[in-house]
């Protein structure tokens, strides 16, 4: 599976220059807004998604089949282990932060999303999500994307625990990254398992949700 990147053009950086805040006029478009405006515009084929992932907007395909079991395997579990509380989980929904958007594979965010929806309606604000799940798909592109570049947007956008299921790491891992450092764009804690062993969710309204080879699958030879 193929992903686009679309780069803002090198000399998008003169618009900057020329008329950003730095030079005290504060009038001219910032870069960030020229991208957004670029996404909310774009038009997909069936099967694409775009996102906003450090300054480009990335479309990508859907998942392959493995993919969506294991992404849908997910979000069913979390939908009974969550319950009829406050927070439900959800799939194919934007995360907004900054003027950057993003689709996890799954997350946790209250049930309610009215009172969280960003100021266009188009998704929901980072800050009322509690965590995200990417499912990682082949190629570079994409295992990077997954296990680097978002790795930071969510770090930076405080989000308190994302999950990595990474077909693709060894035989097969999952990572569970909590205690986010926005101003490192890192994490401090780290847990990471090969499938076949259980870990679980240790903190926010999934906490004790167990992650093993009910959706990943067994433990591979």
């Amino acid at each position: 599976m193929t992903a686009l990147a679309y780069e803002r053009p090198e000399t998008m950086s003169e618009i900057r220059t020329a008329a950003g805040p730095e030079n005290g006029t504060g009038n001219g478009p910032d870069l960030d807004e020229v991208v957004w405006q670029a996404w909310k515009a774009v038009e997909l084929p069936e099967g694409y998604r775009a996102e906003i992932i450090e300054g480009a907007i990335e479309v990508s395909p859907t998942g392959r089949l493995s993919h969506t079991r294991i992404a849908n395997r997910l979000r069913n579990a979390l939908v009974r282990f969550l319950g009829e509380g406050e927070y439900s989980a959800y799939q194919d929904a934007h995360v907004i932060f900054r003027r950057k958007g993003w689709i996890p594979d799954v997350l946790v965010a209250p049930e309610d999303l009215e009172p969280y929806a960003d100021e266009d309606g188009l998704g929901v604000d980072a800050a009322a999500v509690r965590l995200v799940v990417e499912v990682v798909s082949p190629g570079k592109r994409h295992e990077d994307r997954d296990r680097v570049r978002k790795r930071r947007e969510y770090a930076r956008a405080g989000i308190p625990v994302y999950v990595i299921i990474d077909d693709y790491d060894a035989q097969g891992t999952v990572t569970v990254l909590t205690e986010p450092r926005p101003d490192k764009a890192d994490w401090l804690g780290v847990v990471r398992v090969p499938y076949g062993t259980d870990v679980d969710i240790p903190k926010g309204p999934a906490t004790g949700f167990v992650i093993g080879e009910s959706i990943t699958g067994p433990k591979r030879a």
